[in-house]
Order: structure tokens, then sequence, then C-alpha cells
């Protein structure tokens, strides 16, 4: 089997460039992306029908990660139990473009598939209309997943089949008067709470959404780009939260995800967190359907 260097997690200029993992980080990220880069592609894209999940993995990515990203794709593909299909969603852009590494995995489970947008909700909302009546389960772009972390999630969904299912969370946190606090004083919370009214859903662990569990505004492109452009997290917990559906933590999780070097550059929590927009748009969003901060 040749070697080709697209194959290769990262590499050695892009490491010294990057700035946002710690020393101790990076073998784990060099021995798991060796790892998955040398499996073949025929092999990971085989059905197993007797471990298959019936759920559908759907992603999206930005310019700056669309050579990374196959180890995202390659870690789902490699998981214990796979799942009945894997879409990762781009712009328009890349359909004469496509990296060589993305081409090559593409086959019975994982496709690539095109959307006009540019925004992070496209992870979801072309999966919606795509597939109606499926379970979807959406995953970050800059992980690499551990084997167990899929079956770990639809096992916690078939307890609560009806509720947004998620391996972490945060809560959405208000001060004395009803206002939101700052992003990151909302609370990480590890055991699900008797009100899940304000239970956010952190994406960058997985989230799984039955069919028919969110508003039809999910997918009402002018309406996110007015009130949630940045934040595909606060959007889908709106429409979960209008629609009367519960998020619900995982009990048994997986072990920690490993972050792919090299994607943190242009990380939008960046600019969610030094700036506090995710706050910024979780009040917009409040005022426009009049969402009380009462639990």
């Amino acid at each position: 089997m040749p070697f080709r260097m697209d194959w290769f997690p990262l590499s050695l200029s892009m490491i010294k460039k990057q700035n946002f993992l710690k020393l101790k980080e990076i073998p784990p990220y060099l021995y798991h992306g060796t790892k998955l880069s040398f499996k073949s592609a025929k092999m990971l894209n085989v059905r197993d029908s007797k471990s298959e999940i019936p759920v559908v993995v759907s992603l999206t990515t930005i310019p700056s990660r669309v050579k990374q990203v196959h180890l995202t794709v390659r870690s789902i593909l490699s998981q214990n139990s796979k799942p009945k299909k894997i879409v990762l969603w781009l712009h328009e852009s890349f359909k004469e473009n496509l990296p060589g590494n993305l081409k090559r995995l593409q086959g019975d489970i994982f496709e690539v598939r095109y959307s006009p947008h540019t925004f992070s909700h496209r992870k979801l909302m072309h999966s919606l209309v795509a597939f109606p009546e499926d379970a979807i389960v959406t995953v970050d772009d800059d992980m690499m997943y551990p084997p167990e972390f899929l079956e770990k999630l639809y096992s916690a969904h078939l307890k609560f089949p009806k509720d947004v299912t998620t391996h972490y969370a945060r809560k959405i946190s208000f001060d004395d008067f009803g206002n939101p606090l700052p992003y990151l004083q909302w609370p990480y919370i590890g055991k699900q709470p008797e009100n899940a009214k304000f239970v956010m859903p952190v994406g960058v662990f997985g989230v799984l959404y039955p069919p028919h569990c969110l508003d039809k505004r999910a997918i009402d492109v002018p309406l996110i780009k007015k009130l949630s452009p940045k934040s595909d997290d606060l959007w889908f917990k709106t429409m979960a939260l209008l629609k009367g559906t519960k998020a619900r933590l995982s009990e048994d999780r997986p072990s920690k995800s490993i972050l792919i070097l090299g994607t943190q550059r242009d990380a939008l929590k960046r600019t969610n967190n030094e700036k506090d927009y995710k706050r910024v748009q979780w009040e917009q969003i409040m005022d426009y359907f009049d969402i009380s901060s009462e639990e």
C-alpha cells in the first residue's frame, strides 16, 4: 500500500505553529491520528448489520479544517457500532475541489453533500430535511471520537427516545434579575437536573436528535441569520424548547475525545467566548420568542 502524505494527521511544520494543545496532548493525537489515517477506506465503509446503529451522523467543516476533517470521519467509521450513514455537509464551492483524503473515504456509509450556506447550523438543518424519519447525531469537525462514543449515546437515547440526548451539557444561567450570565458562567452539569428547561447540549461531544423533536423553524435560514448566526447549539436548543422536547444528559459517558491539531486557529468558540457573543445571541432569542428565565 503506497504511503500518502495526506493520510498523516498533521505535518511537523503545522505542529510548530499550533499553540492550542498542551504538550502532553500531542503524543495521543499523533498516535491515534496516524492509526486512523492508515486504516483502509474500503474496510471502514463495510457495513455490519448485527452491530449497526440506526442513526445518521451529520457534520460540517470550514475551509481551514477541510484537509483534517477526514480524521473525524475516520473516527466515526471506526466506532464499535457504526451508524447507518455519515454525511459531511460542505459548501458548494468544494464540489470541484474536494480533498483526496475525503474522496477516497466515500462509500456505502460515508458521503459528502453540498450546501449553499456557510454557517455551522448546516450540519443538522440539511439532514433534518434529507432524513426526516431518522435519528440524527451531530458531531464537531475538530475531534477524533473514541470507539464507544456512538453506542453509549444511542444507549442513552433508548432510555428516553423522545428527548434530545447528549454526553455533555451546560446550563443556561441567569442573574437575580433574569438576565443571562456571561456564557463562560454557564456551568457544565454532571447529572440530569429535575428541570431540564435550560439544559443546553454541547455539540462538540455529540448530540442525538430523534425524529420530529424540533420546531419547524429549525431550518428557517433568515431567522437563523437574524437571531443566532454564530451558535448552532443555542439555535437547536431553542427549537427543542419551542417544541417541548427535553434535553437529556447521558449517564454513561465515553472516554475523552482527542482534539485535532491545527483546527483551533479559526475556532468559532473563540469569537463567541472572547466577545461573549453567545450571551448576545441568547438575549436576542429570548426577546424574539418571548422565553422567560423562569424554570
